[in-house]
């Protein structure tokens, strides 16, 4: 009984000295990104989208053994279910295809090709994000965040340290999560509000009197305009998830933080949106083409080309959120230049207002 009670507060002792270490931990990590952000302010300029490629590069070069430990360990798994769509169930997809094109042939839109194409797709689509949520809010949240930190080290002249980012983690996972939850949302309502004005659209050239071939153009420009508004929701909600790692916001906070600092920056996000979306595109249509399908001779250099496909795509991840990044850092310096010169107008304004005082 003695002993046990002797042990007792050594275990409490060592359990608060190691709740200590982890908050000090996070702590140095704080003051380290308050002191790098007040040095990033004035080494970073704003770049445009090469630069910014050219940026992810140089720090791929800096830190390569990392990023590709991420890649495989985190983004290769997701990569992998995604692309094959194990977890979709087609049954599924067909009735959801069925749905839409009725949907459609209510509004008006003829039965074509294209329209049945793109029903299926975005059934497959948003079957396959709802089947893969767990490896989202899981691994490749996890992945994002390890990046992020990764090129934050980089720009701190430091390596990834596992311990140090594992203690980093467990405290700011729930912002991190409560981040991609609204992020989630804000995407769902982007995609319900497509839908919605679609269907409205079109049902109101159908009413009045507009033959079916009529009414794909101005669905067309329905769908273009909502391409540049999802873009834009996509570009904010990818520097909300970076800003959750580095900033201690979350949530709608982030989502703001996220949309007040792209501003003037916009079009460089966008061409970064557009190289990316592209880039996974090609590696999906890929991997349809040539593992799904067996387009060629017996299919047996599926056994090849589904990983190295796999293994591509997890490069453009990787790429695309290391980019990410990266322009956070280079928004965070164009705010910081606007704002600099918001004050040296102001203070040359001071300035001249009592000489000009003075002369009158």
């Amino acid at each position: 009984m003695e002993a046990s009670s002797e042990l007792s507060p050594r275990i409490n002792s060592i359990c608060v000295n190691k709740e200590r270490h982890e908050d000090s931990d996070l702590q140095i990590f704080e003051l380290e990104r308050s002191d790098h952000n007040i040095r990033s302010d004035h080494q970073f300029h704003s770049m445009n989208a090469l630069e910014i490629l050219r940026e992810t590069v140089r720090i791929l070069r800096y830190d390569s053994m990392s990023f590709m430990s991420i890649a495989a360990l985190l983004i290769c798994p997701v990569s992998a279910v995604l692309l094959s769509n194990v977890l979709v169930d087609q049954s599924i997809v067909k009735r959801l295809t069925i749905r839409l094109l009725l949907v459609a042939k209510s509004g008006g839109l003829p039965l074509k090709p294209f329209t049945k194409q793109s029903c299926q797709k975005f059934s497959e689509m948003a079957l396959s994000a709802a089947m893969c949520f767990p490896l989202y809010i899981t691994l490749s949240l996890l992945s994002k965040a390890a990046v992020v930190y990764t090129v934050d080290c980089t720009y701190s002249r430091k390596k990834f340290d596992s311990s140090k980012f594992y203690v980093i983690v467990t405290k700011i996972w729930r912002r991190l999560v409560w981040t991609y939850l609204w992020v989630c949302v804000v995407i769902a309502g982007c995609l319900t509000l497509f839908l919605v004005l679609l269907v409205a659209v079109t049902s109101l050239f159908s009413v009045l009197g507009f033959p079916s071939d009529l009414i794909v153009y101005p669905a067309m420009m329905v769908g273009l305009v909502f391409s540049i508004i999802f873009a834009n929701a996509i570009i904010i909600c990818k520097i909300a998830t970076v800003i959750s790692v580095l900033e201690d916001v979350s949530g709608p906070q982030a989502l703001l933080r996220s949309g007040l600092l792209i501003r003037g920056q916009t079009q460089v996000g966008l061409s970064i949106f557009l190289g990316s979306t592209i880039g996974m595109a090609f590696v999906e249509e890929l991997f349809e083409h040539r593992v799904k399908t067996i387009s060629y001779g017996d299919g047996s250099s599926r056994i090849w080309e589904g990983p190295l496909l796999v293994i591509m795509y997890s490069f453009v991840v990787l790429i695309d959120s290391m980019m990410s990044a990266v322009f956070y850092f280079s928004c965070r310096s164009y705010s910081m230049e606007i704002s600099n010169e918001e004050c040296q107008s102001a203070l040359e304004a001071m300035t001249i207002s009592p000489r000009s005082i003075d002369i009158q």
